[in-house]
């Protein structure tokens, strides 16, 4: 039996007339860039996600940075974010021309430790950007507050938690604004890349809008320079198709989760994953943490198993920060983490018997030791 890590073309498989049917509008109407199609699917993620305004660009790692820019961050500031998570979220803090403010995390959940922010904070200190990593929201209520009390910009990256909850609210509409990516292996992907900023925030909505599109809203009323990073109409139409699939993919993401915590529980040697009080995990990744990890992976890809480690450096500790001088006992619960932690297949259209299947090779793995 071969069960990839991620399964996309099962995913098309069972929505194939509809997806084509999409693309071949785009191509029929010739609605390549901007149009109808991307004003659609603002129009509709806005409404399903209870926002004022949703503006599409070309990635998630765009909508990162220009957000932060179009709130006004740049050179000689800083901006607070957590140890654990893909380069883009970093990297746009360092793209404004700012300077990434590393945090622990919470060795229970991966996200920034809301105990440990206070004491990064400084003069320099303008935002925080929370990651809701692997599809668990981080301690909202916390970040919010501090936020609130230091007079700081919020922004949460959402790329892996589309539609999250934490205490009955969706991640991304606790601050100033949301940023998502549709980066096809996302809960909702596109065919390719793309993303969108969300935010209730009427002015800072027109900033972003322009800014993505060359500093305008309409052609020639420049207002200043922007850049070019517009989400085209064949991705957005994908994603309008997917659009309803989306709490129907999260459920099964959900069950798939609950089967594996279940049949995980009692085998020494991992971790299942925890689900924070009060919230509502999306389970973009099913993450464990194991002892002899890599042997264990080495011991589920004999038996067809695809896994994945996100991340196997924690960002203050790759060569890109070198320049920050951090250490290990910085960051001790990152450190320990990047060492154990392994992705098993999870989407939606995995089963039980495949889920049995990784559980039993798991297993024998640990029972052979």
């Amino acid at each position: 039996m071969h069960i990839p890590l991620v399964d996309l073309k099962s995913q098309y498989q069972s929505i194939k007339p509809k997806i084509d049917d999409a693309i071949q509008s785009v191509i029929n109407e010739t609605a390549f860039i901007r149009g109808k199609f991307v004003h659609e699917f603002e129009t509709e993620f806005a409404k399903k996600y209870g926002v004022k305004h949703c503006i599409g660009v070309a990635n998630g790692t765009d909508a990162i940075f220009i957000t932060l820019k179009m709130l006004g961050i740049g050179a000689g500031d800083e901006v607070i974010t957590t140890a654990s998570s893909w380069i883009s979220t970093s990297e746009t803090i360092s793209l404004t021309g700012a300077k990434p403010v590393f945090v622990d995390i919470e060795k229970d959940y991966y996200t920034i430790d809301p105990t440990k922010i206070e004491d990064k904070i400084t003069p320099q200190t303008k935002a925080i950007l929370p990651v809701h990593l692997y599809g668990q929201p981080a301690d909202m209520t916390s970040i919010k507050k501090m936020c609130d009390q230091y007079d700081l910009y919020l922004v949460e990256d959402c790329a892996q938690a589309h539609f999250a909850e934490f205490q009955g609210k969706r991640v991304g509409t606790f601050g100033d604004a949301g940023t998502f990516s549709f980066y096809p292996g996302k809960n909702l992907g596109a065919y390719g890349d793309a993303g969108a900023v969300t935010t209730n925030d009427d002015a800072l909505a027109e900033k972003i809008r322009r800014y993505a599109n060359h500093g305008t809203l309409h052609k020639h009323d420049h207002e200043f320079e922007g850049v070019n990073s517009r989400l085209d109409g064949l991705q957005a139409a994908v994603l309008l198709v997917k659009l309803n699939y989306i709490d129907e993919w999260t459920q099964k993401r959900f069950k798939n989760a609950q089967i594996y915590s279940h049949l995980l529980k009692e085998i020494d040697g991992i971790s299942p994953p925890k689900i924070r009080s009060h919230a509502s995990h999306v389970f973009h990744l099913y993450v464990i943490q194991a002892e002899e990890r890599d042997k264990l992976a080495a011991h589920l890809k004999a038996n067809g198993i695809e896994t994945g480690i996100h991340y196997p450096v924690a960002l203050p500790f790759l060569k890109a920060y070198g320049y920050l001088g951090h250490k290990p006992s910085d960051f001790p619960v990152a450190y320990e983490s990047q060492q154990k932690i392994i992705s098993l297949p999870m989407y939606p259209e995995l089963n039980e018997k495949m889920i049995e299947f990784i559980a039993t090779m798991i297993n024998q793995y640990y029972g052979e030791d």
